[in-house]
């Protein structure tokens, strides 16, 4: 199987793995990931990572941050440039998102974690 072919595998796994958790729909739950994730991550880049449009992203930051579930505001450096914090709401329920998931995978070996860290680090340089 080429490359392509086993990321669209991952892909479609993955996110299938991630839907059986009904309570917040998944590009909800990957802007509250990213919002995690990269602190001071600026909102275009974020769109950039998620591969949607700049409308999809207001729309759903717009109902996060409604929920108080993130704040969105000027970066400390540049003001021009608008960056998404999770709140503890918003880390709370990421939390408790993550947790069954982590369940459903269970204990793994150390070699998969390691291959799922070389995957992700490969994946974020090429996006």
């Amino acid at each position: 199987m080429d490359r392509a072919s086993k990321l669209l595998e991952i892909e479609s796994l993955a996110e299938n793995l991630m839907k059986q958790e009904k309570s917040l729909s998944l590009l909800k739950l990957k802007i509250l990931f990213f919002a995690s994730m990269y602190e001071n991550l600026s909102v275009s880049v974020i769109i950039d990572k998620l591969g949607i449009k700049k409308s999809n992203f207001a729309l759903m930051s717009g109902e996060l941050e409604r929920e108080g579930l993130v704040v969105i505001g000027p970066a400390e450096i540049d003001k021009r440039c608008r960056v998404l914090h999770l709140t503890e709401a918003g880390k709370t329920l990421l939390e408790e998102y993550k947790k069954p998931i982590e369940t459903k995978l269970g204990a793994t070996n150390p070699e998969v974690d390691r291959a799922l860290d070389v995957l992700s680090n490969f994946l974020n340089r090429k996006v």
